[in-house]
């Protein structure tokens, strides 16, 4: 994990990966759990014996699943010691690039593409987000990420 004393010290890792993640194992707890959610109950994710027989051989998380766990990544990633609080503030690009059967172990390569200060002394950053799943060389997501942090 990486730590930061403050906001600002953000301000010189521009253009660098700043941190990766811990490993997140995926289950299929978790993908029953993401369906039960959003009411997303595709074969592919849920029925694992038809998904076996599936073009992917195992059932698969839902991409919104491999997307829902960028908190989880950026907690295990980094932390900014004199940061209240963060708000996730959108998306400018998301790609789901790569299945993730399911038992798969993703983490995610944080690179700072820009910051700029905001209101009340904060901080608006764009993330530029690779998630990697292990033994694999493409990247399952890639995504473009906007994260409000305050003191």
């Amino acid at each position: 994990m990486r730590t930061f004393d403050t906001l600002e010290e953000l301000d010189a890792c521009v253009g660098q990966q700043v941190a990766s993640s811990d490993w997140v194992t995926i289950t299929q707890t978790q993908v029953n759990g993401f369906a039960e959610a959003t009411g997303d109950h595709q074969w592919i994710h849920v029925d694992v014996e038809r998904a076996k027989a599936g073009p992917f051989g195992a059932p698969i998380a839902h991409g919104f699943l491999t997307l829902s766990l960028l908190p989880v990544f950026f907690e295990s990633a980094m932390a900014i010691r004199q940061s209240s609080m963060g708000v996730n503030y959108g998306l400018n690009r998301v790609r789901f690039t790569a299945p993730v059967p399911v038992g798969s172990r993703l983490r995610a390569h944080l690179t700072l593409q820009a910051i700029e200060p905001i209101d009340h002394g904060g901080r608006q950053m764009t993330w530029a987000v690779s998630v990697e799943r292990e033994g694999s060389e493409k990247p399952v997501c890639l995504a473009e990420s906007l994260v409000r942090r305050y003191p």
